[in-house]
């Protein structure tokens, strides 16, 4: 099982690949790249040495073209797709068919990803996918249950990546139409939540509120711990079926999934690889959360029936955890 991990600049490629990711996924600082922020991403002239170098270590690039093209402008998107072919990117991700299309049609040869922004989570639409544009792997939205993702797996010769580290998302990835009414931008296309211009923090009766493009997020008292506002995660006064209207979390909480000790799981089932969420993230992030994940694996790998998550490994990735907690998610529903 393959440990694929976030660069959202050179710094954080080469982190990667020091700590020890067999693949990293990246972007162009361009609207065809779902985490467009200033100051992230590459320039061909550092995509072509972030290539080199993980070549020479014998490590793989997957390229990120994940947005859907916006109408009048699909040239550009072309282009990003010619980009990666002539830089030797090892696979594509897209989420758009007709960028499928074209990529399929011009280049035969490229190895083709599906995009978790696809939101692809049954063996049909996977199976499809292959079929029209041959793709070699799908990167499962992260809502499925371990026993969903083993039957998927049975069903398609498409390999499957799943997420193991990172913020959780339960909507519809890139497509949450609460956080583009808010806002209205697209995460798929600004790359977040909450973009940047529509984020207010204001001090107010001795408190900090947080604000998404006017709306009230979240309220903090002094010192307490202040999230990034988005939607889903903030807390709000609930009135009806018998809630007695204290502001708490009405529809998710701040935590990010963790899959350290469902990794023998995963690889008994067949998983092709694990993904690191975060290219927004820095470095020492990329590096500390790559470096954890890859000795849990290969522990996992040597020897699945004596594995167990260290504390050691748990401590570290708490410390990058959304909310400082992390979760199992939709891999593990007890209730259900």
């Amino acid at each position: 099982m393959e440990l694929v991990a976030p660069a959202g600049s050179l710094a954080a490629l080469k982190a990667a690949l020091q700590a020890g990711a067999d693949a990293v996924y990246l972007g162009l600082k361009n609207a065809t790249n779902a985490r467009n922020f200033a100051g992230l991403n590459f320039s061909e002239a550092q995509l072509r040495e972030g290539v080199e170098l993980a070549h020479r270590m014998g490590r793989k690039v997957l390229f990120a073209i994940n947005t859907f093209p916006q109408a009048g402008r699909v040239g550009e998107w072309h282009t990003a797709v010619d980009t990666a072919y002539a830089l030797g990117a090892d696979a594509v991700i897209l989420a758009d068919p007709g960028l499928l299309a074209y990529a399929s049609k011009r280049y035969p040869d490229m190895r083709l990803h599906l995009s978790v922004q696809s939101s692809a989570t049954h063996a049909g639409a996977i199976e499809f996918m292959r079929e029209q544009f041959g793709i070699r792997r799908a990167v499962l939205p992260r809502v499925l249950t371990l026993n969903e993702i083993e039957k998927l797996i049975n069903k398609t010769s498409v390999e499957i990546e799943v997420f193991g580290f990172g913020s959780l998302c339960v909507m519809a990835e890139g497509r949450c139409l609460l956080s583009s009414y808010a806002t209205g931008d697209s995460p798929n296309n600004k790359g977040v939540c909450s973009p940047a211009h529509a984020v207010r923090w204001i001090e107010h009766d001795g408190q900090l509120e947080a604000r998404l493009n006017g709306i009230l997020i979240d309220r903090y008292a002094p010192k307490e711990a202040a999230a990034y506002p988005t939607l889903c995660k903030g807390r709000f006064a609930v009135h009806e079926g018998g809630c007695d209207g204290a502001p708490d979390y009405a529809l998710e909480e701040p935590t990010s999934l963790n899959a350290l000790s469902l990794l023998p799981r995963l690889v008994q089932m067949g998983v092709a690889a694990l993904k690191i969420e975060g290219r927004q993230r820095s470095p020492a992030y990329v590096t500390q959360v790559t470096s954890t994940l890859r000795s849990a694996l290969d522990s996992a790998l040597s020897n699945p029936a004596r594995y167990s998550a260290r504390p050691e490994w748990q401590a570290a990735l708490a410390a990058h955890a959304e909310g400082s907690q992390v979760t199992q998610g939709a891999f593990d529903r007890p209730w259900k």
